[in-house]
Parts: C-alpha cells; structure tokens; sequence
C-alpha cells in the first residue's frame, strides 16, 4: 500500500460543482492497493517498521485510522497488481465497508477479478477505465497429475491414504483425477461462488439473480460491468481527480505502521495473537519465502513455545491462534493441539482460533480444541485425514546405472528408502500407522467440536469444505475474519472490545531483530532435506490454485 503525502487529490462531483455540505475542495488521500496481504505485521516491531511487504492488519488499522481523521472528506483506493485470494478480499471489503460509513470512498480498478471486485465492492463508488481487463468468468482450477510422466521416466509413487477423499499425493501417483476428488472439487467451488454471488449482491445493493447474470452472462468490457451493476461508473483516474490539498501533519501520523499497543495498564488485560502460518513441521519455525530455502513454516517447538509464553504471561487473559495452513507432520500437529488445550482446559485462557485462507488437514487439527473457530466462506478447511508415502526410483535407477545397497538389521529398518517399493510387512506397517492417526485425529475433532466420532469420520474421510459448508456441518462456529476472532477473544476473558494485542513468541531468541533472524535462520537450512521427511502427514493438496 502506497499512501503519499505528495499525491493527496480530491475528487470532482459527476458536474464539477462543490460537493454535498458546501465544501468546495475537500481533502482525499489516495491508496494503492496491491498484492497480496498477508494476515499479520511482524511482532517485532522494528521489523514492523522496515516491513516492506503490506500486511492486512497494517491496511485495515490504516483505513479504521483514516475513518475518523476530521481533515479528511474521502478516499481514493487505486488497486494495481492486486494479487489478494477471496478470503482476504472479503476481509479489505469490510475494512472499506466501515470506512465508508465515515467517508465518502471510491474505488478505481484497471483489472475487474472477482477478488479485486470483492474488495472493491466495500467502497461507495466503483470505478473502472474504459479499457479495463475483465476476468469474472467464475472460478476454476488444474491439477496437474504426474503419474504416467514419472513412470516413463522410472519414477513410481507410493500413495497411503485415508481415505478416499484425501488427494495429498494423488498426483504424483496417478495420472488423473479420481471420482472423489472431482466430486469435492466441484461441490468446493460451487460454494465459494455461491458466497461470492451472495457477497456481491449485498454490496452492490442488487439481486442475487442479477449477480448470477454476471457469471451466467460473462461480461467482457467496462461498460457492459457498468450497465450491468457491477461497477458504477466507466472513467479514466485522471477524470476523478483534481488539485490536492496538503494538511502534512495529519497525514505523517498515517503513514507510520500501525503498530499493536502492546503495553497494558496494571490490572489491565490483553489478548496474545499466535500465528500458525506455512507447513507444519517438527522444530523451529522458518521464514524464508523462497521454497528452495525452506519456505514458511510453523515449527512445533517454535509455536508451542509461544503458546506457552501466552499461558504464562499474567496480563494475557485470551489467545487467537492464527492458522493459515494446508498441514503437514501428524506429530507436529499433535504437539501444537496439546498446547492448544492445556491453555484453555488447565489455565483457563480461552482460545479462539482463526482461520486464513487454508486451515486443513493439519492445519484444523492444531485448532480442534479451540472455544470458538472462525473461518471466511472462502476458507479451504477439513481435510481430516492421513497420508503416508514415498517416490520409488527403482526403474530410474536401473537406467541411470544406480544402484543403491543398504544393510539393515530388520525388513523395516530402510522403510522409508526410495530405492524400492514398500514389501508387504512394510505396508502393513505404515497402514496400521496411519489408520491410528486417523483415529486419533477424528477423536481430537470429535472432543472439541462435540461431534460423535462417527460424525467426524462422515465428515472426514479426507475431505475439504469451504467455510460456508463446515459452519453448516458444525466443523467452525461463525463465519468472520481476524478482527472476529479477537472480538470473540475478548467477550470470552470478559475484556472490553479494543483491549491491547500482541503477538507471541518464543522467549530468548537473542539480540537479533526479527528480520535479522530470519535471514540468519535461512542461511542455515538443509537445502536439500530427504522425502518425505515425516513419515505420517495430515497434509491436504497444496497445487490447489483457485482462479
């Protein structure tokens, strides 16, 4: 987000005449929107401070800030390269939204998607140039699937699932999508435009027939949005915008981050944010945003620590666990579940769990016990299974001129050697396994959610939901975002709404800043870790690319 003290415009009436209320030049502020927003700023706040990268949380705190600025009349959201998923748009949407009962805003587009249209669509007016690209054709995605293309180059995959639903490996072992997999695919969609529709008819004040029309009737330029009720108005930015006024000192104070009060009065109380963002690994978190480097991951011992810290700290009377994660390592996520209940059962500090844009497989499991779980209709969620398995490289190897030899004391002791398939012992092995991490996974859902195991087992079996569908299977408890999840915090400890946040983490991590930290935690990662590096995953398909 780019808000420029030297760029701050007003906008001109449809007749160039003095707006309502006889002010004649009324003071705007432009912003840029674009990217793709992640959930929370740093903890740390110099890292805070020098975070290039636009957060949700800094976006949504500066629009509440702009919301009651006095010298200000309107605002002007320009988006650009905005690269945002449904879940996130729908959190700006409400973040303009309550701007723009304060405010008059407007909303310019160059690019209509359904996800900049979603986020738009909180603003008063909508905007787009003649010009504009149009992409609302509905939603869509592609798997790739790997099976036949591996086997002609000696590669078999070995794939154990539970159950039919859980699609984690299927596309490196098959060479097409399975009836299960499509069928969920299909109902998933289905619902995510279903919430689009029904979002954008509420916020562009139309039917919910109309708001189909755009989708049954694809729209393929800006005047057809406008006519259509998709947009309100077909300018170019320069027809909208006129000389600015520049009261600097109002504006400075918007331009810092928007950093949490972290500091609570004595006797006061706070609510502690822990974010479970990445895959879910044994060990410490890591931050690199580069695949190759390790990517993001939530590290049990990493997240563990900090919900420590949070059931320790005296002034912390609630927790938000953050999750925003397809899964990954049953026994990291055990780990993190069993924090997560000691804080709500043993100290009496509720935890409201809120979901990102994914919180499957392992992802629900750390948030099972949780008092309350809050997802957006858009949220990719369930997933309650287990996979287990490993490339085979025997054929490759043979015409590569390999030959690996091992030496072992038992049948089971090279289980996990991609140098051959699984023998029939080491099978029964690792199906026996996963099927009593499955069992034990249901149970977890099965205790928090007050659900019969049997239930969970229906509504498990692998399977992913939208939001939408497990608030209705009693899988979350409300549709909302993270703003929800810490009012739902403090109704729950009994602290007032606007009571202090912070972020925790692990104590004594030296006198390196976050961002320092991160880049020296990069530096030492194992580039080239062995598959699968955990044995048993609650993991769900993270080649899903919604578009």
């Amino acid at each position: 987000m780019n808000l420029s003290p030297f760029n701050l415009p007003f906008l001109k009436s449809a007749d160039g005449q003095p707006l309502p209320g006889g002010v004649s030049r009324p003071t705007w502020v432009v912003i840029d929107i674009a990217g793709d927003y992640p959930a929370l700023n740093p903890g740390n706040p110099l890292a805070a401070l020098l975070n290039r990268q636009d957060t949700l949380e800094a976006l949504s705190a500066r629009l509440d800030k702009l919301a009651h600025a006095d010298w200000l009349h309107g605002v002007l959201l320009r988006f650009g390269s905005y690269g945002a998923g449904l879940s996130t748009s729908r959190t700006i949407r409400d973040a303009v939204q309550r701007l723009s009962e304060h405010k008059r805003t407007v909303a310019y587009l160059s690019s209509l998607s359904m996800p900049s249209l979603l986020a738009a669509s909180g603003a008063g007016e909508v905007v787009a140039p003649e010009s504009a690209e149009i992409n609302v054709l509905g939603l869509g995605l592609e798997v790739t699937y790997l099976g036949e293309f591996l086997k002609k180059n000696g590669v078999s995959f070995e794939n154990l699932r539970i159950r039919e639903y859980k699609s984690a490996l299927t596309r490196f072992s098959d060479d097409q999508m399975d009836p299960y997999n499509r069928e969920q695919l299909t109902r998933l969609l289905d619902s995510m435009e279903e919430g689009w529709l029904a979002d954008m008819a509420m916020s562009r004040k139309v039917s919910l027939e109309a708001a189909r029309g755009w989708l049954d009737h694809p729209i393929s330029s800006a005047r057809a949005a406008c006519a259509a009720g998709l947009i309100d108005k077909v300018a170019y930015e320069d027809e909208l915008i006129g000389p600015a006024t520049r009261p600097m000192s109002a504006v400075m104070d918007l331009l810092r981050p928007a950093l949490r009060k972290n500091r609570a009065a004595k006797n006061s109380g706070r609510i502690a944010i822990v974010p479970v963002i990445g895959a879910i690994v044994t060990g410490k978190s890591q931050r690199n945003p580069l695949p190759l480097f390790g990517g993001v991951s939530a590290g049990s011992d990493t997240v563990v620590a900090a919900l420590k810290r949070a059931g320790q700290d005296k002034q912390t009377k609630a927790v938000v666990l953050y999750v925003d994660s397809g899964g990954g390592s049953a026994l990291a996520s055990d780990l993190i579940w069993r924090e997560v209940s000691v804080l709500g059962d043993r100290l009496g500090k509720p935890v409201v769990a809120v979901m990102g844009s994914v919180a499957a497989s392992g992802g629900y499991y750390v948030l099972a016990s949780a008092k309350c779980v809050i997802a957006s209709p858009y949220t990719i969620t369930g997933s309650i299974g287990v996979v287990s398995g490993k490339p085979v490289l025997e054929e490759f190897n043979r015409r590569q001129g390999l030959n690996p030899q091992g030496v072992t004391r038992r049948e089971t002791g090279l289980i996990y050697s991609s140098a051959r398939p699984f023998s029939a012992a080491q099978r029964e092995l690792m199906e026996r396994s996963i099927e009593e991490v499955y069992q034990r996974f249901t149970l977890r859902v099965a205790q928090g959610r007050g659900l019969s195991q049997e239930r969970v087992n229906e509504l498990g079996r692998g399977r992913i939901w939208s939001g939408q569908d497990a608030l209705e299977h009693g899988l979350i408890d409300e549709l909302g975002d993270l703003e929800t999840g810490i009012r739902r915090a403090c109704e729950l400890s009994g602290l007032p709404y606007g009571a202090p946040t912070w972020t925790a983490a692990p104590k004594g991590k030296g006198p390196l800043p976050e961002f320092a930290q991160a880049a020296d935690e990069a530096a030492s990662l194992n580039l080239l870790a062995g598959w699968p590096g955990t044995g048993v995953l609650t993991w769900m398909d993270t080649d899903l690319r919604i578009r």
